[in-house]
């Protein structure tokens, strides 16, 4: 009896995988354990592992193919057997389960249908809850889900984003007599599209008019799929956006002092530890102190409260080719800043050569985000959900600054901390980005017991 070959769902907050490649041929003899296929997920890379022994028979997918969890995208068993149509497994009329089969065992997993189906509209449980929560109708946004079949979440953040701005009437009359919006000229405060709007719009339709203004297209000179790594990311951080009550602190600090500390460190260690200590290590150990003495901040929210937690787990931005990854460190205020090294350059290495395991990406509660490397002086970032805050560093520069009556060069850096005011209001943030500022400009006051 042939064997069901399933991409299995490896967290709770997965609902698809990219087909990297086939590892193995179609119709060639596998053993149980050996690796026949290649998934990409918003997390890493991990390869699915055969349930049997037999000869593998692929689906009707290819590498590049976005397909949702618990998909049957294999069988094994003789070889005069085929992938029959009617074993394409992927239902759209109930919603995903919470199994978690392993790579190893997926053939043992009960298959669970992973969307649910509204007419002919199909959309994942996260874009159809949102939808809702809007007043979104699905059939009106543009789906990249499944090879373009299924509306994902990121998909109605994006329709949002396209929407102009309107007031609660206007929005109200234009869903109930189906007006786009997008095609109503807006006469309202700062160009915002009012009931008068929409009804003129409507009037004039109903005359036969053509609409107040259309959406202009242009020539497209590339289009660049959201799948993969780039689709999570644009359904991420659109989330976080729409969701966050986002307040941005800016604080420059005199890091001259932290510069020549990081010199005279990389002088006495280097050669001892295998690396030179950088400043994302050094600032690592700074923010776990300041997390340590300021526990509001390693925070999140959850529906009926504000948790605060017990480990400081710093995720730490890496830019990768498959896009922008955030390993976490766990536990980084009970590491010396020898331990934090080690660890990060690792959890990079796995991040940029697209070997990551699931545990290195996964339950950070603050993240560190460095963009000076590329000369940005100061930036916005977007928080990682469920955080409570993010900390952005820019470049450290030299600039003129006044220092005891005398006009001198200092080496200068600007920090960016980005809180949910639902979680942390702004006066008790600033204290924690003071902590912050006063342990860069005064390293030695602390730096020698971290060697």
């Amino acid at each position: 009896m042939s064997k069901e070959v399933y991409v299995p769902k490896l967290g709770q907050t997965m609902e698809e995988a990219t087909l990297v490649r086939w590892l193995v041929a179609d119709g060639a003899s596998v053993d149980e354990g050996q690796g026949i296929l290649e998934v990409e997920t918003d997390k890493a890379n991990y390869t699915v592992e055969a349930n049997a022994r037999g000869h593998l028979h692929v689906g009707p997918y290819k590498p590049g193919d976005v397909v949702p969890v618990l998909t049957v995208v294999a069988m094994i068993g003789k070889a005069d057997e085929k992938f029959a149509s009617s074993e394409l497994r992927i239902a759209k009329t109930q919603t995903q389960t919470d199994a978690l089969p392993s790579t190893s065992n997926t053939a043992n997993a009960t298959h669970v249908p992973v969307v649910e189906r509204e007419g002919t509209v199909f959309a994942s449980p996260r874009a159809r809850k949102l939808a809702d929560a809007k007043g979104v109708d699905l059939a009106q946004v543009a789906p990249t889900g499944y090879g373009g079949e299924r509306v994902a979440e990121r998909d109605v953040l994006a329709y949002l984003d396209q929407l102009p701005k309107a007031t609660p009437v206007a929005q109200k009359i234009a869903a109930d007599t189906g007006i786009d919006l997008r095609a109503v000229t807006g006469t309202g405060v700062g160009g915002a599209i009012t009931k008068e709007d929409v009804e003129r719009a409507t009037a004039d339709r109903g005359r036969g008019s053509k609409p107040v203004s259309v959406v202009s297209s242009q020539e497209i000179s590339e289009r660049v799929p959201l799948k993969g790594v780039r689709g999570i990311i644009a359904e991420r951080m659109g989330a976080s956006v729409h969701t966050t009550a986002r307040v941005t602190l800016f604080m420059e600090a005199d890091a001259t002092e932290f510069v020549n500390m990081r010199e005279r460190i990389k002088a006495r260690v280097e050669k001892e530890w295998g690396f030179a200590p950088g400043y994302n290590d050094l600032l690592a150990l700074i923010v776990a102190r300041a997390l340590r003495e300021f526990p509001y901040m390693n925070a999140r929210l959850a529906p009926d409260a504000i948790e605060r937690l017990a480990h400081i787990n710093l995720g730490m931005a890496v830019d990768t080719e498959r896009g922008l990854l955030v390993p976490v460190i766990r536990d980084a205020d009970k590491k010396s800043l020898r331990e934090i090294g080690v660890e990060f350059r690792a959890l990079m290495e796995r991040a940029r050569g697209g070997k990551a395991l699931p545990d290195d990406l996964t339950e950070g509660t603050f993240t560190i985000t460095n963009l000076g490397m590329y000369n940005i002086m100061a930036f916005t970032p977007v928080i990682n959900l469920p955080e409570a805050a993010i900390l952005g560093m820019g470049c450290i520069t030299p600039k003129p600054v006044v220092r005891a009556g005398q006009v001198v060069v200092r080496q200068m850096l600007t920090l960016s901390l980005v809180i949910d005011h639902r979680v942390v209001d702004g006066a008790p943030a600033a204290r924690f980005l003071r902590f912050i500022k006063d342990l860069i400009e005064e390293p030695y006051l602390w730096v020698a017991a971290q060697l």
